[in-house]
């Protein structure tokens, strides 16, 4: 049985750690804010584009671009985000189980020609998993410029790299795997795919009444093909700084949970 002394040691050690996790909490709540102010920031512009494009697909004309082409993946990128620091519970850790399960499901489905997957691991904790996924099949490529907080200047050298590397026919398929950010309380997994565009995805906006005349200028292939890149990197955006909200989100429930525990063992101590 502890001593009084070893008690009152342990009271102290776990009231110094109640009162750090609630610092972390509340830190952690205030960059969430933080955070979900630059994400509603964000979503104008890529409704704006969005908007865009549907006025150009109700008009009645033809258009085509690289970026819509779809060929077959024999180099499929994936963009793997995560964060910088710890203390978020199971945050990154499901984000890295996701990517696995879409390389194992590649593997199983393999025929004669393997699929090479390009593995681009943004944060430091996903720089680090990055490393145990090397094999015969993935490949590691840091993009030095790009980390957990980078800023929009980054974001979008970054995409715009990417999106030449398609083009280029270095790469067949670029799909991001981030957390979707719901609300502080619910946080999904998701993958999107950045490249090639889908068809579905273009049409997801609301339908543009036909009886209005627009006039378009030069012509509606060459703003199409101006307007296509500035979709794939609102998509780009919206989904790190989704990732980055939920992220405190976690982090704030971890905090609030370990805050808990504290005051339950203070009571029990």
């Amino acid at each position: 049985m502890a001593s009084m002394r070893d008690l009152k040691g342990r009271i102290g050690s776990v009231a110094s750690s109640e009162k750090i996790t609630g610092a972390m909490k509340m830190i952690s709540s205030a960059k969430m804010h933080k955070a979900e102010s630059a994400l509603r920031r964000v979503r104008p512009f890529r409704d704006q584009i969005q908007n865009t494009i549907d006025h150009l697909i109700s008009a009645d004309a033809e258009y085509s671009s690289p970026l819509t082409e779809i060929r077959p993946v024999k180099r499929r990128a994936i963009v793997l985000l995560s964060s910088d620091e710890g203390l978020c519970g199971a945050f990154n850790m499901n984000l890295f189980k996701r990517t696995l399960e879409i390389i194992n499901q590649a593997r199983m489905a393999e025929t004669e020609n393997p699929v090479m997957f390009v593995v681009y691991p943004i944060g430091k904790k996903a720089s680090k998993f990055a490393q145990k996924l090397v094999g015969d099949n993935v490949e590691i490529v840091t993009a030095d410029e790009m980390t957990a907080k980078s800023s929009a200047e980054d974001i979008a050298r970054f995409t715009g790299e990417l999106t030449r590397e398609f083009i280029a026919g270095k790469v067949d398929c670029v799909e991001v795997v981030y957390t979707h950010y719901k609300s502080a309380s619910k946080q999904i997994l998701a993958t999107r795919q950045l490249l090639p565009i889908a068809a579905d995805d273009l049409a997801t906006g609301e339908k543009v009444e036909r009886n209005k005349p627009y006039l378009f200028e030069p012509d509606v292939n060459t703003i199409y093909n101006e307007v296509l890149p500035l979709y794939v990197l609102s998509s780009m955006q919206e989904a790190i700084c989704s990732n980055r909200v939920s992220e405190q989100a976690a982090r704030v429930m971890a905090m609030q949970s370990a805050n808990d525990n504290a005051k339950e063992l203070l009571d029990e101590l």
